[in-house]
């Protein structure tokens, strides 16, 4: 007994079955002892730190950077060892890092602390002993009976015991969970007691998951002197945290799941770490500039010890050595100088970078957020960033994986027409025809002939039965009210205006099918207390009892009800996708349905099958016992459910066929031309029908008429002959050659996207053959992938059809790791596009009607897929030309730092003597030249954003990560090598003169280094003004302000006597410097010498390429423009400070 309560009080029998007991209001059902289950309280903890954990998990996370960790050793070396330089001169960066790095992250974690603290002090309303207690959220425990009114939240995960509506329903909208604002519709428990504080019952359920749509529990009633009632428990019963009541007074539930346990929690997870190609390059580079060091330190090391051997060098009669030094051991002497040297030069490794492109990174992206070009006026939102790393890999997009339904196309389903047994029926706007009917090209030998009334009529009381949605109900609050019949009456057999009466569900398709039926006559009136009412063309009202939904599910691809009529049948309606229905209905009635279907598809139309099946008593009745019995189990209760389905919709009867029309989305086909344009290739993957994805791609433009479509399905493979997986490997071998082996190589520099209509392909797959691709036997699967990816990345456009969504992360991977590893971009807009849209290097979540799960996991989000062409090509080009200069423009200026004071070690016998003056080591990077950088990167453009937008190809310039190749940054570091040879000889020349002053006093060792230091700044600054094509108020400032400043401090720095400082170099070395005519002279003589290539390169050069006069196009200077012209133009969407 004690081992079992020790157990269960460490929690042993929760982690040891699969399924939990929870005492509805802490009653135990029996007499016997009574222990309460431990579960986890109801608080939710999204941050990250503690106020006792934050230093040390701070500083922990940030010194495994390697630039921070290398910092710190450099710091400690500089305590430790006896090193030419302060460790202030490295010590303060490193602290400005750390704290402006923890104050940022600190900030970020008490905004998640204030978030949690409004979830938990939520006040709540909990039963106990028949009496209503207020308490706070965080205070609920598994078992207690939760009280929430109408526009409230779902304090915790509940299971539903209590309504006030008359039908034991309530309605909830899960906006906040999944982004569905429909009202979705969940019941209570049959036959639990009206009076809670009565209740005796406990529930079994699964352990806590995170799938927001499954719920797998039972709940014992237990009555007195009365064997327990078993109820079964599923989704439609539990109520979920953070979803809203809606349409409902009040509701009262038990807590089953509490904080992180609750699905909502689950849910939240941090996103992968996506890591872009910039930071690649500059972790590549950075290994460059830290092999330099350590050869610069070698180099010196090495040099020293052989200048010292010779004699009279290593102890001079000036600075004889101490009898410590004398016995320190050669070998740690030699190692202590090699460390003061690294010591020395260690600037050349930029450690400031990383704050300024973090900071770059983030006041970037909202840009993206502020541009006025996304907003949206229908949904009233602009574009959202979740991830303000990836700004430049917008810039580096090689393929675009879209999904269809919902992202090329609007999911807005308008009913075009329906066939009955093989007769179209298309709805015209008159309707002088009877009952709205109009019976158009149908078969050829029965043109203008109809289906018999009562096949008609069966057909759309399916499409009124079959399906989840509900008739919105009139404003007012509280009690259940009798569906509204305005809209509806007196219609005279005239179709009803679909305008009048509103609906909601969680599908668009749903809707129109609805909405189709009242076209012809027939009216769905809604559900009360589980039975459904329709109104028929003669304005009579039928009601059908529901006895079970058949829910849809992806796999099974359709959905069934049963209902029983007034009279007493019982029919089973299902819907489905034709390769889920056809199989399943009397293959003589599928042909004379499929022409239809097949020509619908072709048209671009979505296509649903509609079949049904009248059930005897004795079916229906082991139906109903089988599907309770499964709806009960706890152990693999979905596989039960999915095989009793499958045994009821076996042998149904095929009655027709719908064709419901999804309009292209706005500026689909520009869109889709312009990535094509920038040489971006673009991949559909969907889950529906090939001809209807195959239509879209016609009409997005992405398959033109010259395309020669390759395809690769279950038709293609079907040979009589042989096997599917010899066929396929006979097929893709044929379209390898086709598309990859005889098309000519293209010329070095030729267009990605378009090519000559003899070389134009598309390719066609679909599921079932990609699974055979994917899963073939492992000898062959890796050639016949292969195979695939050659020939799809020849192709200029691939279409993937009957795509599960977990295939679709397969293509985007196969891509993602392919050779020469391409940037990703996914972008779709319903959960099944999640998988993809986090395996792709960037992934955007369009705001559309299928939920917000997709832009909850997404890096960026757009309302429309046409602000797809701006965020790449414009925000993307940007944003990656800006960056690609700050990092190499970092590197080039540490270097023109450092070089100048490795070279002044071969002139004072290498003693590790600094060049600069330990505050200039200090602040070069921090206050001197970091702000000008920093406002280039933010507000730069080289080109303005319509010149990019109009001329796509521009895109193209800078593919493959072009700025930040070895070329570019050898140029770069070439160029430092050349202005620190040119700062430092040129001062040396100066200096050959004795006398600079006009008292004849000669500058020291301090004047050199500062006049060096002074050369450096203002021609590193003046590079940046040059490069500079887009001049707004800010970059004035932050340049000349820069200079200035430069010049205040060295006054202010050496013209007075600073308490703290021990010795103090500068004091009034700047001033005195200034005071000589050839320092003058050296200064502009030099800074002009550093700048002439550039000056010469800017005024010589001629623009190159066919868009040479657009690329000309700068934008006009900032004299009429504000702050805001931070956005991108000045002209589309910089705001004013009335806005």
């Amino acid at each position: 007994m004690l081992c079992r309560r020790l157990n269960r009080w460490l929690g042993g029998d929760e982690s040891r079955v699969d399924s939990r007991t929870i005492y509805v209001g802490h009653r135990p059902s029996t007499t016997e002892a009574f222990i309460p289950p431990k579960f986890c309280d109801n608080r939710i903890v999204s941050s990250k730190y503690t106020v006792w954990n934050f230093l040390p998990k701070n500083l922990f996370e940030q010194f495994r950077r390697i630039a921070n960790f290398y910092f710190l050793i450099i710091f400690l070396v500089q305590v430790i060892v006896d090193t030419p330089t302060s460790p202030v001169t490295s010590g303060l960066p490193l602290f400005f890092v750390i704290t402006v790095t923890a104050i940022k992250q600190g900030y970020e974690d008490w905004l998640r602390h204030k978030a949690d603290n409004e979830v938990n002090k939520y006040p709540v309303t909990v039963l106990e002993n028949g009496r209503r207690m207020g308490t706070e959220s965080e205070k609920i425990k598994v078992g207690d009976v939760v009280e929430v009114n109408e526009d409230e939240t779902f304090p915790c995960d509940l299971i539903l015991l209590q309504s006030t509506r008359d039908d034991d329903t309530c309605f909830v909208t899960t906006a906040s969970l999944d982004g569905e604002s429909n009202h979705k519709t969940h019941y209570t428990v049959p036959d639990t007691e009206k009076d809670l504080d009565s209740l005796s019952a406990t529930i079994e359920c699964e352990q806590p998951q995170p799938d927001l749509y499954k719920f797998v529990g039972r709940m014992h009633i237990y009555k007195t002197d009365r064997e327990p009632e078993i109820r079964s428990l599923g989704p439609e019963n539990l109520l979920l945290k953070g979803a809203t009541l809606k349409n409902t007074q009040r509701i009262c539930g038990v807590a089953v799941y509490t904080g992180m346990e609750t699905k909502m929690a689950l849910n939240y997870q941090g996103k992968s770490q996506k890591r872009s190609a910039v930071e690649k390059s500059i972790n590549a580079f950075l290994l460059v500039y830290l092999c330099i060091l350590v050869s610069k330190a070698l180099v010196c090391t090495t040099l020293k010890y052989v200048w010292q051997s010779k004699p009279g060098q290593d102890e001079p009669w000036y600075n004889q050595k101490t009898q410590r030094e004398k016995e320190t051991n050669l070998y740690l002497k030699m190692f202590t100088d090699f460390l003061s040297f690294m010591v020395l030069f260690n600037f050349i490794i930029p450690v400031s970078m990383y704050v300024t492109v973090e900071m770059q990174k983030f006041l970037g992206s909202f840009f993206i957020t502020w541009d006025r070009d996304f907003y949206d006026p229908e949904i009233q939102e602009g574009a959202l960033v979740n991830t303000s790393d990836l700004n430049e890999e917008l810039g580096q997009v090689e393929y675009v994986f879209t999904d269809k339904t919902g992202t090329l196309t609007q999911n807005n389903m308008e009913f075009i027409e329906c066939c009955i047994d093989g007769f179209q029926y298309k709805y015209r706007d008159a309707v002088s025809e009877l009952d709205g009917f109009s019976a158009t090209d149908g078969p050829v030998s029965k043109l203008q002939e109809k289906a018999g009334k009562e096949r008609e009529e069966l057909f759309l009381r399916a499409l009124c039965l079959c399906h989840t949605v509900q008739v919105k109900e009139p404003t007012g609050r509280g009690q259940d009210h009798t569906d509204s019949m305005a809209g509806v009456d007196g219609m005279e057999g005239c179709p009803p205006p679909h305008e009048q009466t509103g609906f909601i569900a969680s599908s668009p398709d749903e809707v129109a099918l609805v909405k189709g039926a009242m076209r012809y006559g027939f009216t769905f009136l809604g559900m009360e207390s589980k039975k459904m009412k329709i109104m028929n063309r003669s304005n009579a009202i039928e009601t059908y009892d529901l006895l079970h939904v058949l829910n849809f599910d992806p796999v099974r691809r359709r959905m069934s009800v049963i209902v029983r009529s007034k009279s007493g049948d019982v029919l089973l309606f299902c819907k489905g996708a034709d390769s889920s229905i056809f199989p399943r209905v009397r293959q003589e009635e599928v042909e004379k349905i499929r022409v239809h279907v097949e020509r619908n598809a072709t048209e671009g139309y979505r296509t649903l099958c509609v079949a049904y099946k009248k059930l005897s008593p004795e079916e229906y009745a082991r139906a109903d016992a089988d599907l309770q019995a499964a709806r009960l189990a706890l152990q693999d209760r979905e596989e039960k459910l999915i095989a009793v389905y499958n045994q009821v919709e076996a042998g149904m009867t095929l009655i027709g066929a719908t064709a419901v029309e999804d309009r292209l989305q706005e500026e689909a086909a520009e869109t889709m031309e312009a990535l094509q344009g920038a040489g971006i290739k673009v991949w559909v993957l969907t889950g529906d029908k090939m001809e209807t994805a195959k239509s879209t791609c016609y009409a997005c433009r992405l398959f033109q008429r010259g395309t020669e479509l390759l395809e690769l399905t279950v038709r293609t493979l079907e040979d009589g002959v042989r096997k599917r997986e010899e066929r396929l490997h006979d097929l893709l071998l044929e379209y390898h050659k086709k598309a990859v082996q005889d098309v000519p190589p293209t010329k070095p520099g030729g267009s990605r996207g378009w090519s000559k209509p003899s070389q134009d392909f598309g390719f066609i797959i679909d599921g079932a053959s990609l699974s055979m691709v994917f899963n073939s036997s492992e000898s062959s699967s890796s050639h016949y992938k292969n195979l695939f990816l050659q020939i799809c990345q020849n192709c200029t456009t691939v279409l993937c059809c009957r795509m599960a969504p977990l295939q679709k992360a397969q293509i985007v991977k196969m891509v993602k790791c392919s050779k020469g590893s391409p940037i990703t971009l996914s972008i779709g807009d319903g959960a099944n596009d999640v998988s993809m849209i986090l395996e792709a290097h960037v992934g955007i979540g369009i705001k559309g009607k299928e939920g917000r799960q997709a832009v909850r996991n997404s890096d960026y989000a757009i309302p429309k897929l046409k602000h797809l062409k701006k965020l790449l090509l414009g925000h993307g080009h940007l944003y990656y030309v800006r960056i690609a200069h700050l990092v190499q423009y970092f590197f080039y200026k540490n270097l023109c730092f450092i070089l100048p004071q490795f070279l002044y070690q071969f002139f004072c016998g290498y003693s590790q003597q600094p060049l600069y003056d330990a505050a200039y080591l200090t602040m070069y990077n921090i206050c001197f030249t970091s702000m000008p950088i920093l406002a280039y990167s933010l507000l730069e453009q080289h080109i303005c954003v319509e010149v990019l937008l109009d001329n796509a190809t521009l895109y193209r310039s800078i593919a493959k990560n072009a700025m930040l190749r070895w070329v570019p940054f050898f140029y770069w570091t070439l160029l430092g090598v050349f202005h620190g040879l040119l700062f430092f000889f040129g001062v040396r020349f100066l200096f050959g003169n004795p006398a600079l002053q006009a008292n004849g006093q000669v500058f020291g060792n301090w004047s050199y280094g500062t006049i060096v230091f002074t050369v450096l700044v203002f021609t590193v600054t003046f590079k940046l003004a040059l490069d500079t094509r887009h001049w707004t108020w800010i970059n004035h400032f932050v340049i000349w302000g820069s200079l200035c400043f430069y010049v205040i401090f060295s006054f202010f720095w050496g013209g007075i006597i600073w308490p703290f400082l021990k010795q103090q170099r500068l004091y009034y070395v700047f001033a005195h410097m200034l005071s000589s005519a050839s320092a003058w002279l050296v200064i502009v003589l030099l800074i002009l010498l550093s700048l002439l290539p550039d000056i010469l390169l800017v005024v010589l050069r001629k623009p190159l390429g066919p868009h040479a006069r657009q690329v000309k196009h700068r934008l006009p200077s900032s004299g009429t423009s504000t702050i805001f012209m931070l956005s991108q133009t000045a002209s589309t969407h910089s705001f004013s400070w009335s806005d």
